[in-house]
Parts: structure tokens; C-alpha cells; sequence
């Protein structure tokens, strides 16, 4: 996988209002990625992207992000089968987020088994003076089982 250089951004009404993708990486070559379903437009997942990642998502339809923890491109699905199929790619006003529309095949995003790797919420009653108090609640159950997906080799 090349990497891949996007244009140099240029000034602030051209990068807020005009038409070339011109994407605000940040000091360490990420741009926070947030990945929605491209029917319902529920949030599945966050990730990071960098240059490359970006490209390659680009170039196959397939979203591809930059794994932090293993230091390396990510395709989505290359292990689980749950591949993310890019159908629209969107930047904010200042292009230093990208998001993605995505068929989630599979259902599952979530490397935990779940749709959504927002599965869980804070309960009712949840309190910031009370630590004890900031439980959080299921809100899904698992589309499948961690363990029979993931084998570690």
C-alpha cells in the first residue's frame, strides 16, 4: 500500500466552503474517523486514519484505518469477516475529521461482537461528585462471539 499525499490545505474560506478534499491530519499524521451506518446513520465505531489509510480507502471502497496499537494499516474486516463497504465519505467544516458511510457487513463493527462499539450508556442517577455512581448499562446484545471469530495465532 503507497502512500499517498492530499493537498497542501490552503486558506480558511477555501478549505471551509470550497470543493477539494484538503484533510487537516494532526501532528502525529491522524485524522480522527468517525464510521456510521450508511442507511440509519448510527454511529458503528471511531478510529484514526492517516494518509495512507485514507487512500487505500479511497482507492478500494473498503474502509481502512491507521491501527495505533499494532502500527499498522487496518483494514476493517480482514480478520472477522465484518468488512466496512464505503458508500460516502464526508469532512467536516474545517476537514480535520473525516466520517464514513458504511455497509457493515456482517452487522457487527465492534471487535467485542456488537453492532456499534457504543454499546454500552451511562445509567440514570450517574453523578461526577459520586464515582461509584458511573455505571454503565448494556444497551445491545452481541451479534457474535469474540472467541470464535478471533483466533489468536
Amino acid at each position: 500500500m503507497s502512500t499517498f499525499v492530499f493537498p497542501t490545505r490552503t486558506a480558511a474560506a477555501e478549505i471551509e466552503l470550497g470543493t477539494l478534499l484538503q484533510p487537516k491530519f494532526d501532528a502525529n499524521g491522524l485524522i480522527p474517523c468517525i464510521t456510521c451506518d450508511h442507511k440509519t446513520n448510527e454511529v458503528l465505531m471511531f478510529a484514526f486514519m492517516n494518509a495512507a489509510s485514507l487512500a487505500h480507502t479511497l482507492r478500494t471502497g473498503k474502509a481502512t484505518y491507521w491501527s495505533r496499537s499494532r502500527n499498522k494499516l487496518w483494514v476493517k474486516g480482514e480478520e472477522s469477516g465484518h468488512a466496512q463497504l464505503v458508500k460516502a465519505i464526508l469532512t467536516d467544516c474545517d476537514q480535520d475529521v473525516i466520517q464514513l458511510r458504511v455497509e457493515n457487513l456482517g452487522g457487527a463493527a465492534c471487535h467485542n461482537g456488537f453492532k456499534s462499539c457504543f454499546y454500552r450508556q451511562l445509567t440514570t442517577g450517574a453523578n461526577a461528585d459520586d464515582p461509584s455512581s458511573l455505571k454503565l448499562e448494556f444497551t445491545t446484545r452481541r451479534v457474535f462471539d469474540p472467541a470464535t471469530v478471533y483466533k489468536k495465532k
